[in-house]
């Protein structure tokens, strides 16, 4: 069954009685083009899905990967995908919250010795926490494709010095090669959303893509750079860490980095090397 016109969504919803919920941002896309796209982007041996919705992308994931498994919040649209999804054998459908799902033993059961990629329409209030924690616990995956707002996308995608780069850029920039593929305007979803949306695939790298001495302490010092963004990194990681200033001062020259600056104008290597600083003056 075709998914991507207004019509055939109206039609689902009469079978099964389906309204949608704002408050998980049920959103569908409805482009075949940006579905195929999203598909490609991340074709693997085998994909998780987040958010399958009615099936739309899930339909195409199926016809590229040897198995893929679909995690849907909403326990009203298992049905639904039981019935859009009818003779597909290679797709499992899991009820349940991505946040709480052990993932690690969903890749070991599920996909064996697989490539893995994940494939994800992300409403805007668990993006963050769901992508920070795809990289963050090192799943063994090949690439992290999400549709997400389009202001969302660009920050993903930021680089130093742009209004846009924080905290999760330098994240998604230190475990992946990250791009926006394709863009998806509001009128492409039923129903539309009030911003426009964007995909992004993070490539991921086989090994950071900055080396630190303590990688827990560099994500600390990311944080603190940001917390507060109009003030100096002095000023921010002497309220973080309690840190005297003339001490920091002291790290900030040996790294050659000038502590007046803002932390939106630091690269990785950057960041590396001030929590490397910070770790050898407090180890």
């Amino acid at each position: 069954m075709e998914l991507t016109s207004a019509k055939a969504v109206k039609e689902i919803q009469n079978r099964f009685g389906f309204t949608f919920k704002k408050g998980l941002g049920q959103n569908f896309l409805t482009s075949s083009e940006i579905l195929e796209r999203i598909a490609d982007a991340a074709e693997s041996e085998g994909i998780i899905e987040i958010g399958p919705g009615f099936g739309a992308l899930t339909q195409r994931l199926a016809a590229r990967a040897e198995k893929v498994a679909a995690i849907e919040i909403d326990e009203r649209l298992i049905d639904v995908l039981g019935f859009t999804l009818s003779g597909l054998d290679n797709v499992t459908l899991i009820q349940g919250d991505i946040l709480k799902i052990d993932l690690p033993e969903l890749i070991r059961s599920e996909f064996c010795d697989m490539r893995v990629s994940v494939a994800a329409n992300l409403p805007y209030y668990i993006t963050t926490p769901v992508i920070a924690r795809l990289l963050e616990e090192r799943l063994p995956l090949e690439n992290i494709v999400v549709m997400v707002q389009r202001e969302v996308a660009d920050r993903l995608c930021a680089k130093p010095g742009s209004k846009d780069y924080g905290a999760i850029s330098v994240l998604c920039g230190y475990f992946s090669e990250p791009e926006v593929i394709a863009k998806a305007p509001a009128s492409l979803f039923v129903p539309p959303p009030k911003v426009d949306s964007a995909v992004v695939r993070l490539k991921m790298l086989e090994e950071p893509s900055v080396s630190v001495s303590d990688e827990g302490l560099f994500f600390k010092t990311v944080r603190a750079a940001f917390s507060q963004r109009r003030k100096t990194l002095l000023n921010c990681l002497c309220s973080f860490f309690g840190i005297p200033k003339d001490e920091l001062r002291e790290i900030g020259d040996e790294a050659e980095i000038d502590l007046s600056r803002r932390g939106e104008t630091l690269s990785l290597a950057e960041f590396a090397a001030l929590s490397d600083g910070l770790y050898n003056k407090t180890k």
